[in-house]
């Protein structure tokens, strides 16, 4: 074979590598484009500091990675990884969840604001474990008088800003933006039917939570509320002093299981057994059951008593008179006597 043969078979073979490198290189861009590259759907949680080989070991074990080359060869390309919450669906391809961690297209999650809130540890602990933030920031807002001062509320209320419910937040986001919810959610709450309601009670609205919160404290069964808030209603009426248990539990920061007689005689403002009227300011987070119970209150039957059923069903016994409340207190102490002694 002459130069010229040999010149024109090398290039041959020089094209035909070219073209080899090409074809990889355009398969390599289908599949990291084009296939998707999951086996299963996966929540993906992103922390500072997280770095690339921790982010590929994350993603291999909890969306079983059919293609891991393809997809290390994406995150490879990430300027900077940005801390956040991602779904990873079986559809999506190495090229959108790489894009998707890199811009940051976060997908939202679901705080949950239920349950028993009686302390700012309470609160703090609920959306410290739902979201990245620190709980001591979280209570450094609740005492954050011109935080609150800018929701509209003294910082000596902080209860009566939230509203017990699901909440769509990003998992990044700020506690400022949390109470900004709950200001919204708050200012809901409080329609002209409620405004309505309350002012026929003689109540404001920090009343009406404040009262709200000692229904909380008194029971989680939603169909007596209604009538436990028109006791209390009916007390104030009366001139009576509330001596509702739960104002003196919160004088004890819940630290007790029992209120016990020598309590009663704390010396707080909170303590309605020494004390005329509401206490000053909430004493929990009342849910929406508890407000719709004071605003609808069941105070026709005259009630002033109530003490806890002696079935132990969580329902109570109510009373008109002292007399009928002392019976039904006996009845009570009694079937309580007869369960500690099985």
């Amino acid at each position: 074979m002459d130069s010229k043969g040999k010149k024109i078979l090398a290039l041959s073979g020089l094209a035909c590598l070219v073209f080899f490198f090409f074809m990889l290189k355009a398969g390599r861009l289908y599949y990291d484009h084009r296939v998707p590259n999951f086996e299963r759907v996966a929540e993906i949680y992103v922390y500072p500091g997280t770095g690339a080989d921790s982010l590929f070991a994350q993603i291999s074990r909890k969306a079983g990675v059919r293609r891991k080359r393809s997809l290390g060869r994406q995150l490879s390309k990430i300027d900077s990884v940005h801390v956040g919450h991602y779904t990873i669906n079986k559809g999506n391809t190495s090229v959108y969840v790489a894009r998707m961690i890199g811009h940051g297209w976060q997908t939202p999650v679901e705080l949950s604001l239920n349950g028993s809130l009686r302390r700012q540890s309470d609160i703090a602990g609920k959306i410290s474990r739902q979201m990245l933030m620190d709980s001591l920031d979280v209570i450094k807002a609740l005492r954050d008088s011109a935080l609150l001062g800018s929701l509209g509320f003294a910082k000596e209320d902080y209860f009566a800003l939230f509203i017990p419910d699901n909440y769509e937040v990003y998992w990044t986001d700020s506690i400022g933006h949390v109470l900004d919810l709950q200001k919204k959610a708050y200012d809901a709450y409080w329609t002209k039917e409620n405004l309505a309601k309350a002012s026929a009670l003689s109540l404001t609205k920090i009343e009406v939570s404040t009262l709200a919160s000692i229904v909380k404290g008194e029971t989680n069964h939603e169909p007596e509320m209604p009538k436990i808030a028109g006791v209390y209603l009916n007390r104030l009426r009366h001139g009576m002093k509330l001596q509702a248990d739960p104002t003196i539990a919160f004088c004890f920061d819940y630290g007790v299981n029992r209120i016990r007689r020598g309590m009663l005689k704390v010396d707080s403002p909170y303590n309605t057994y020494m004390n005329y009227g509401l206490p000053p300011h909430p004493i929990q987070v009342p849910t929406r059951a508890c407000l719709d119970a004071v605003l609808n209150a069941d105070t026709a039957d005259g009630y002033l008593y109530f003490c806890a059923s002696p079935a132990f069903d969580g329902t109570h016994l109510f009373a008109s008179t002292y007399s009928e409340h002392q019976k039904n207190a006996r009845a009570f102490s009694r079937a309580l006597d007869a369960r500690n002694e099985n």
